[in-house]
């Protein structure tokens, strides 16, 4: 069976057609901004959907596929996108309580709570008042990103949680290994890969936001399961960093390079143009 696009009524209110695709979650190296670029290279039918650098998961959200495999080596947010789907209302509850202010920001980030959707709701709240949206952690896996003095913002956005569980109802989302994740990806589905960017000679200017880096050999790794992939008949798109090491790997590959607004710097008097790529190969339709 297909798994078509859904699609959205014209009775559906303006809020809420807005929150069905947007991402639940701000993410470094979130696709939001390119999802343009993205989108016209997803077929227009495939099987099941496979995800395994969930992140922001924009295009997930862009899609919202009926099936889909969706997961990340971030236990702290695969656990959040888990109660999002599971128990949003409690999720909402505990964001409810959750002030926008600094000093409040600084409690919450030096927490650790047990319970589930408190759990859910730091990571949430986190990283949307969060400088820049960043999730970053520590060698010790301390969140320590500062507060982002965005003092407008509500980190509870009750219509986009609930749309995003509603999204999620079909997902199947685990914490592991990519390579492990896409074991069984085959014909007629369609896998999006988007790692962390790092390249051979090192970070070319490329942050690094997680204790353990993504290392050149994952790269290699991710590269060969793609490969892989592609000639099992799956379409397979990779976003990835523009750089010669990178296009090298992909040798094979349509590519297509793609322009993006950095937003790592402090101030916007900083920020550059950036070019990334997007390496496809199409699949086998399912239609």
């Amino acid at each position: 069976m297909c798994a078509f696009i859904r699609r959205q009524s014209s009775s559906i209110k303006v809020e809420t057609q807005r929150a069905k695709s947007l991402p639940l979650l701000k993410w470094a190296g979130g696709k939001r901004r390119l999802l343009d670029n993205i989108l016209p290279l997803v077929p227009p039918c495939f099987n099941r959907y496979f995800e395994p650098f969930l992140g922001g998961a924009a295009l997930f959200f862009a899609l919202r596929p009926e099936r889909a495999y969706l997961s990340d080596n971030n236990a702290d947010l695969i656990h959040a996108y888990l109660q999002v789907r599971d128990y949003p209302e409690s999720v909402i509850r505990e964001l409810r309580k959750l002030k926008n202010s600094e000093s409040n920001y600084y409690l919450v980030r030096s927490s650790a709570p047990l319970a589930d959707s408190t759990r859910a709701a730091r990571l949430i709240y986190l990283t949307s008042l969060a400088f820049n949206g960043i999730y970053r952690v520590n060698l010790r896996g301390q969140f320590n990103v500062p507060y982002g003095q965005k003092t407008h913002l509500d980190p509870c956005d009750e219509v986009r949680i609930r749309e995003s569980s509603i999204s999620l109802k079909g997902a199947v989302i685990t914490h592991q290994d990519f390579e492990m994740a896409l074991g069984d990806a085959r014909e007629g589905d369609l896998v999006y890969l988007d790692p962390p960017y790092t390249v051979a000679h090192g970070n070319n200017g490329f942050i690094k936001y997680n204790a353990k880096i993504f290392s050149w050999e994952d790269q290699l790794r991710l590269a060969a399961v793609a490969r892989r992939l592609a000639g099992r008949g799956c379409t397979v798109l990779v976003s990835n960093a523009d750089h010669f090491s990178i296009r090298e790997i992909y040798q094979g590959f349509e590519t297509k390079k793609l322009e993006r607004n950095s937003v790592i710097a402090a101030s916007g008097d900083f920020r550059s143009v950036v070019t990334e790529c997007l390496f496809y190969m199409s699949g086998k339709l399912r239609c």
